[in-house]
């Protein structure tokens, strides 16, 4: 789970599982173009989702096509669910002080 929430960190490797789960499949290439990244460095973000086991890759001819694997995230998930009662009572707390406020 530590690697999973380690790949989480990074805005670009968030933005390449968002663009995964809206276009499965694509290539280094196409992940490293949308980024503005050159290909080294896309494979590197692409390395810490692999070891955290968020991708897969599978390399047909010189393509390597990417796609998401959401095993690790749902184990994550469910950790941050045990914890979620602590932030609901507040977020309550915080609607009725407003709707409070807002009566004349």
């Amino acid at each position: 789970m530590d690697r999973t929430f380690w790949a989480l960190s990074d805005s670009t490797r968030r933005g390449v599982l968002q663009r995964l789960i809206d276009e499965p499949g694509l290539s280094v290439s196409d992940l490293a173009e949308s980024f503005s990244l050159k290909l080294p460095g896309m494979t590197k973000h692409l390395d810490v989702l692999s070891d955290a086991g968020l991708i897969t890759r599978t390399k047909t001819g010189r393509t390597v096509a990417v796609t998401l694997s959401p095993d690790p995230m749902r184990e994550a998930v469910a950790w941050l669910n045990r914890y979620e009662r602590f932030w609901s009572v507040s977020l309550d707390r915080l609607t009725a002080l407003v709707e409070q406020d807002g009566q004349p």
